[in-house]
């Protein structure tokens, strides 16, 4: 599943190719096609994201929710639109009034949720939602709150979009590692000053994805150039210190990455730049 610095890139993209223009709206593949009728020929006011849900505000106060979910994609492209090929869920296009170079189309394929949403279901979406790293109106205490009366894992705690919206598997395991932190330390046993410079991380970490496109977490002294070592190969296309190393020795200390389940996902981390919490603070 993409990770949210995925999804605000796709805003970006949304609000250069249809910011302020009107738009065709159609569902090839006909799911969507209520919805789609009732965008067509609308003007996108605002294109934003919170976690890993893209929010497409109209100039009718409607707003177009999508939440890729596993298989979920957006593919564009400029000029004009060609005939649709595959489950294209939603196809929108810049209005008639673009011409050459300015016209373009995104066709959305797979999504776990593409819905329009009154005003009052959107502050519903946001209010079950944590802070967003990546947005300005982040409130971090509102999650320590969370994290700080809570038994679970840190590393699940990460992972839930109620407490902190946006960071997937890839950006818990990195800035865990990067601050130096037992993944399963139960939150409330975290220090107030090590979630501070979690939040801190995280905020860079993927304001960077956002600029580059892929998860790179490594600091300057451990890239491949740095080390002498060749680049990661991996389809997630970033240099990274844990994630999917398990077994392999660490760029730092040299112990080799562990890796078990929880929750579902895979979880990794070095045991020695990690060091395990007393048996009393681990989550169970």
């Amino acid at each position: 599943m993409p990770e949210g610095h995925t999804i605000h890139r796709l805003a970006a993209e949304h609000d250069a190719l249809f910011g302020g223009r009107r738009v065709r709206a159609s569902s090839p593949q006909g799911r969507f096609a209520e919805g789609a009728a009732r965008l067509d020929g609308r003007t996108l006011l605002e294109a934003s994201a919170h976690g890993k849900h893209l929010l497409l505000r109209f100039d009718d106060e409607r707003l177009l929710h999508v939440h890729l979910g596993i298989y979920g994609k957006f593919g564009f492209g400029a000029g004009a639109a060609p005939a649709p090929t595959g489950a294209v869920r939603l196809r929108l296009e810049t209005g008639p009034e673009a011409a050459g170079d300015a016209a373009g189309y995104a066709d959305l394929r797979g999504p776990n949720a593409c819905e329009l949403l009154e005003p009052g279901e959107v502050k519903v979406l946001r209010d079950r939602l944590g802070p967003d790293p990546l947005r300005a109106d982040a409130d971090p205490d509102a999650a320590w709150r969370r994290i700080s009366r809570s038994r679970t894992s840190v590393a699940a705690l990460l992972m839930d979009q109620a407490v902190v919206a946006g960071p997937g598997n890839i950006y818990r395991a990195e800035v865990l590692f990067r601050q130096g932190v037992d993944p399963r330390l139960q939150g409330r046993a975290l220090p107030r000053e090590r979630w501070d410079a979690v939040w801190a991380d995280l905020v860079v970490l993927m304001a960077e994805g956002v600029r580059t496109g892929r998860i790179d977490t490594v600091r300057p002294e451990h890239t491949p150039a740095a080390m002498g070592r060749p680049p990661r190969v991996d389809d997630h296309g970033g240099e990274v210190y844990v994630y999917r190393r398990a077994g392999l020795p660490c760029l730092v200390c040299g112990t080799e990455v562990r890796t078990e389940v929880l929750a579902g996902r895979n979880l990794f981390w070095c045991p020695r730049c990690q060091p395990p919490a007393p048996a009393s603070s681990r989550a169970r």
